[in-house]
């Protein structure tokens, strides 16, 4: 939450909070943690109460998180929109360029989920894997794991090749839709649905006790210890005498390049390793953040927002308004998931019907 927020807001910290520990992203780290507890909650409720009832919890969090992305959309088309409408904040006008040249266009895609406007497209995605995620489970319970994970690679090779801009062309000619691909928001879903999936075969994995991930840190131990440092000193010379040129299309965020994904993998693998370094990090602040993360991103782009209409038509807030800016997200998100996080904690302490263990919640 606060590396996806240091990132976001139009400061000079953003310059080097984005991807500061090679080419990652708090995208991936996002994606895959929140398909990892879905996993884990959901596959156990499914055992519990059957795969209907399971089906039926993750359609009704899917809805609550719509809801939230409606009245983000809503802040964004009536506030943030008057306030670009003025003309000085040409970075406000460029977050809402679609609506401002279809606005009743904009609102019905919004509402369809799309329409995604920069800093509003991580979370439509978010709730199509959840709506997805049931039949994932089910299919995953009927033919294995090893199908669904071999068609959801197979999706993510074919989206290197351009699958997402030959369907837009597709459905384009037949519905007749005049949105611009560039509107639909930054990520391939075809691509990104890899990153979804393995994190709920992990998570029906750590539900039945049968994720091995220190075995498997240890074995990936040695060539992370090489792949980090390297792809880190080479995300940092990139644009400074070195050039990815043909190479670039392996390391694109959007499209969930391989390099990427190995880089994840690398990165993880040392985190796990050295997990008792992490633990210092548990503290009750940090803690909370985690138990309220769905309020605390909502909140984050409010201030987001905030930012932006600070921003001027200059390039980055700095100076005294960047320190305001800075220190008033933090105490704001910090305020929130206090707020948020008892809630989340009791009904995270809430044992599933004959499981006798709670269910750890994330962004619920």
């Amino acid at each position: 939450m606060l590396w996806m927020t240091l990132t976001h807001l139009p400061t000079l910290i953003s310059t080097y909070a984005n991807q500061p520990f090679g080419f990652v992203s708090g995208a991936e780290g996002f994606i895959f943690l929140s398909a990892l507890f879905t996993g884990r909650i959901y596959s156990l409720i499914a055992e519990q109460n059957g795969y209907p009832a399971m089906a039926r919890q993750l359609w009704v969090r899917a809805v609550r998180l719509y809801a939230y992305h409606v009245i983000l959309l809503g802040f964004a088309f009536v506030v943030v929109a008057h306030l670009a409408a003025a003309g000085n904040r040409p970075a406000l006008h460029n977050l809402l360029d679609f609506y401002f040249a279809a606005p009743k266009q904009a609102v019905i895609y919004g509402a369809l989920l799309i329409y995604r406007p920069p800093l509003l497209d991580i979370l439509p995605m978010y709730i199509t894997f959840l709506l997805l995620t049931p039949l994932a489970l089910a299919g995953a319970k009927k033919v294995g794991w090893r199908p669904l994970l071999g068609a959801g690679l197979t999706l993510w090779l074919l989206a290197q090749f351009g699958l997402r801009q030959m369907a837009f062309d597709l459905v384009t000619r037949i519905t007749g839709s005049g949105i611009p691909l560039s509107a639909t928001g930054s990520f391939d879903l075809f691509a990104w649905q890899w990153m979804w999936l393995v994190g709920l075969y992990c998570g029906v994995r750590w539900s039945k006790n049968d994720l091995p991930v220190e075995r498997w840190a240890k074995q990936l131990l040695a060539p992370a210890l090489v792949i980090v440092p390297i792809l880190l000193i080479l995300r940092y010379s990139v644009g400074r005498g070195v050039e990815l040129g043909i190479f670039e299309v392996w390391f694109d965020k959007w499209h969930l390049g391989a390099v990427r994904i190995v880089n994840f993998a690398a990165i993880a693998a040392l985190l796990v390793q050295f997990q008792s370094l992490m633990k210092a990090l548990a503290v009750r602040p940090l803690v909370n953040l985690g138990q309220a993360s769905l309020q605390v991103f909502c909140a984050h782009l409010l201030f987001c927002f905030i930012g932006l209409a600070i921003l001027g038509d200059a390039t980055v807030v700095n100076g005294w308004h960047e320190t305001m800016l800075v220190t008033t997200t933090f105490v704001g998100l910090f305020l929130t998931s206090r707020i948020f996080a008892k809630k989340e904690q009791k009904h995270a302490n809430r044992p599933i019907l004959g499981a006798g263990r709670p269910i750890p919640q994330f962004g619920d």
